[in-house]
């Protein structure tokens, strides 16, 4: 029987050529890779739903999959439960995310063998890092993630299925307004209010088996999912300059609440240190916004 990546080193998931175009556009332009991540037990559906099964609830999240690209408040549910919704996701019209999968022992290791992997990139470019997370989604047929951002530096590598990532400029209000930023990093909704003519303003870009996609931090972004079931591998990390970026957005949505309308962060390479600093001055004081 041929060996499945569970059983051998995952030294060259990324191959070489994804690592040297990874290390020409991170950490601020999106752009697609190669992987050889297709046949891990652990990523199997089975494999998955007993994940899920042992997971804690704040961990799961699960839903409708037939949404719009924008929505107002969190979608419904289908009644399933998360081990039925994986297991029957080529039928049971439904988008799921396991979260913080490295809390199990096998799943971070998993993580971070592929995140050795890229490290010298990424430490070359945006200092140590920080914050090792990974993220599995799974999708029915025709499922749609609806306009959200993320905090983290992020690569998806697509497992099973194909799907469509449609990304938008970082850092662009046109695309996610300040307002939203501040709340969003002060505890409010990831999700992004949407209109249709910001859609010219996109690039799509298609994911198939062994295919994977950087998304820089705060990236506007929706997701389509092809015609049939679909699984993804999200790995992400975090940097000082991503938190700086956060902490500066949240020290902007303190001084809005006093009648102040504060410049919005620069992007990457800027570091943000003032409004860093001195928000993590302000929580240290006060609390948290």
């Amino acid at each position: 029987m041929p060996m499945t990546v569970h059983d051998m080193s995952l030294a060259q998931t990324f191959p070489r050529s994804a690592r040297e175009t990874f290390a020409r556009n991170y950490p601020e332009t999106p752009h697609k890779l190669t992987h050889s991540l297709t046949a891990d037990a652990r990523l199997s559906l089975e494999g998955l739903a007993s994940l899920a099964e042992s997971l804690p609830e704040t961990s799961i999240e699960y839903n409708r999959g037939d949404l719009p690209v924008g929505i107002d408040g969190k979608p419904g549910g289908t009644g399933l439960s998360i081990g039925e919704t994986i297991r029957r996701i080529a039928s049971s019209n439904s988008w799921a995310v396991l979260k913080n999968i490295e809390q199990v022992a096998e799943y971070r290791s998993l993580l971070m063998e592929l995140l050795e992997q890229l490290r010298p990139q990424i430490e070359s470019a945006t200092g140590e890092l920080l914050t090792p997370q990974a993220f599995v989604f799974i999708s029915s047929p025709n499922a749609v993630t609806p306009y959200h951002f993320d905090p983290e530096h992020n690569i998806l590598l697509q497992l099973t299925g194909n799907k469509a990532m449609t990304q938008f400029p970082a850092g662009d209000p046109r695309y996610a307004p300040d307002r939203v930023h501040e709340s969003y990093h002060l505890g409010g909704p990831r999700e992004l209010p949407w209109a249709e003519d910001l859609l010219e303003g996109g690039t799509e870009f298609s994911l198939a088996p062994g295919e994977a996609l950087y998304v820089p931090v705060m990236a506007p972004h929706f997701v389509r999912n092809g015609p049939e079931s679909s699984v993804s591998l999200s790995v992400t990390w975090r940097s000082e300059w991503s938190y700086g970026e956060s902490d500066a957005r949240c020290f902007n949505g303190i001084a809005r609440r006093y009648g102040f309308n504060l410049r919005a962060p620069k992007r990457w390479p800027h570091a943000n240190r003032t409004k860093s600093f001195s928000y993590r001055a302000y929580r240290r004081l006060f609390g948290a916004g």
